[in-house]
């Protein structure tokens, strides 16, 4: 019974958002009060611990507003300065082909994005840019969720196993286990990393043909998936550019490196073969005229094509990205930056008495980054003050909007992971959910694992607490079972990071950058496809790695 209670909020958004097809804003509050009403009517969480909670949440909810606000005013500011228009020359130049573009924009750019920031961040620059491009808003923001899948479980230089798997194991238990076999704990960390690089690496490599099946599917004017195979070749370069260095950064180097540095010589061998035409499809492929586009393609920006602004060179055009993606690797990797960054802290301890706390670090979050490069972007690109004026005033007005959506699914996030601490005696909802679904699976949990990971991310919004939440309780199935723990424990990380496809809080800020608020259910439905193929490829690959004897069995 507690298993099936605790999938009611999961239920709930899926329900409300997907099928039905209300907007975020609708379904949140809903979904924030069935499981607020669930946690202390069930679970016996107490309403203090509850409102603790919800403040929590809003101050996680402060932290995405503002990288959305700064993703916002990046593309405004480009919109206002020109260069907009000299950027899509640029890519027309490369290729105008439009599933190649998206190739070289969402999978590789969104790559390095990935690697260099994590936190949903790729979403926030891939989808407006290939907007300004002039993807639709829905094709855009579509094309930057599918690739959150590959690059995740190394995004923001490792994080989701440096820290998620790191934290989600450290356990005595597990710490006895490698005592035993004289294996220190960081090696069986990065061990675990191996094993996720390695199924990332094969299931990655079809994501780039997922883009341009899913553009011409949706997208086009014929709704022809032979239009997208057509790239297949292509496609499957892009996958093995990025996928290829992925796996053999993950082995030689560590957790830090596969998405950062995979993302940029991927980038560059895709570049230079579309340049080329290099194995590119014979005939570009692009969208219908702007008038046959459907409605609900188009958010609430209207990028238009002007004149180009005389002066305005490639590199100007570019600096905004070229200054995100240096800020983005200096302020995660450089020690005095990041000291810097991370010096100013806005905490809120022990809420309400209930030892519930958090923490914000606005100068280290990607938003300031995003901000940062504007306001050097104004003196590089000449920008008038009144430019500057309008861009800021329109990424306010939007951010507003996104406000009130996220500013109860995260809330809803908090209750359902804090209603651990309880007078029923009762695991957290997403313990007992997960305990309730290894029950039923018994000695085939291999081909669940994966999916554990991904209602993690689901729910938390992030691969990272996934792996904090679940990386134990695989372990334990694991050991249970009688299979190798750290294939398991990998299942979990590449769930999760599949799970981020459809990630409610990275939906609805995706959609804001773009704006296309209210449409976050048909968003979520383009990327159930992509997400399918991510957790069964994971499963076939997890039973295979066991039978063959791969991973480490304690």
């Amino acid at each position: 019974m507690y298993p099936l209670l605790a999938l009611t909020p999961i239920v709930t958004v899926f329900v409300f958002l997907v099928v039905f097809r209300l907007p975020a804003k609708k379904t949140m509050p809903l979904a924030l009060a069935v499981t607020s009403i669930l946690a202390m009517a069930v679970w016996g969480v107490s309403g203090k611990l509850v409102v603790a909670s919800i403040i929590q949440g809003l101050v996680v909810t402060a932290s995405i507003l503002w990288i959305i606000f700064g993703a916002l005013l990046m593309l405004n500011a480009l919109i206002n300065s020109g260069a907009v228009n000299t950027i899509r020359r640029g890519f027309i130049n490369i290729s105008p082909d439009r599933r190649v573009q998206a190739m070289i924009v969402a999978w590789m750019f969104g790559a390095f994005i990935e690697g260099a920031a994590g936190f949903g961040t790729p979403a926030a620059v891939a989808a407006p840019l290939l907007m300004a491009l002039g993807f639709p808003a829905m094709a855009a923001v579509t094309m930057a969720l599918i690739i959150q899948s590959t690059p995740v479980s190394f995004g923001g230089a490792g994080t989701p196993i440096l820290l998620g798997v790191h934290t989600g194991l450290d356990n005595p238990v597990v710490k006895e286990a490698l005592a035993s076999v004289g294996m220190p704990y960081m090696d069986y960390v990065k061990a675990i990393g191996w094993n996720v690089a390695i199924m990332h690496g094969i299931i990655g490599v079809l994501i780039p043909l997922f883009l341009s099946v899913t553009l011409t599917r949706f997208f086009g004017k014929e709704k022809s998936i032979a239009k997208g195979l057509e790239a297949a070749p292509f496609a499957i370069l892009a996958g093995l550019a990025l996928c290829v260095p992925y796996v053999l950064l993950a082995y030689f180097l560590g957790p830090e490196f596969p998405s950062l540095v995979g993302g940029l010589i991927g980038l560059g061998i895709i570049v230079i073969a579309a340049k080329n035409n290099f194995l590119t499809p014979r005939e570009p492929w692009d969208f219908a005229e702007k008038e046959q586009w459907e409605p609900e393609w188009s958010g609430t920006y209207s990028v238009e094509v002007g004149q180009e602004r005389p002066g305005m060179t490639m590199f100007k055009a570019w600096i905004p990205y070229v200054l995100v993606g240096l800020f983005l690797v200096l302020s995660r990797t450089v020690p005095v930056f990041k000291f810097i960054l991370t010096a100013w802290t806005i905490r809120l301890e022990n809420i309400l008495g209930t030892g519930i706390s958090a923490a914000v670090q606005p100068l280290y979050l990607p938003g300031f980054i995003f901000v940062l490069a504007v306001l050097c972007t104004f003196f590089i690109q000449k920008m008038r003050p009144g430019e500057l004026g309008r861009a800021t005033v329109t990424a306010a007005r939007t951010s507003v909007k996104a406000a009130f959506a996220l500013g109860f699914a995260i809330p809803m996030v908090r209750v359902f992971i804090n209603s651990g601490v309880n007078t029923s005696g009762l695991e957290s909802m997403p313990m007992e959910l997960a305990a309730g679904v290894a029950d039923l699976a018994g000695n085939t949990w291999t081909g669940f694992a994966a999916v554990i990971g991904a209602l993690g991310a689901f729910i938390a919004g992030s691969n990272t607490i996934s792996n904090m939440m679940f990386a134990l309780f695989q372990y334990g199935v694991a050991t249970r079972i009688g299979v190798s723990q750290s294939v398991i424990v990998a299942l979990q990380a590449v769930g999760g990071a599949a799970g981020n496809m459809i990630t409610v809080h990275n939906v609805v800020a995706a959609a804001a950058v773009v704006g296309l608020m209210d449409r976050e259910g048909e968003i979520i439905r383009k990327t159930l496809i992509p997400l399918a193929y991510y957790l069964i490829m994971a499963a076939a690959l997890g039973f295979i790695l066991i039978a063959i004897g791969f991973g480490i069995k304690l």
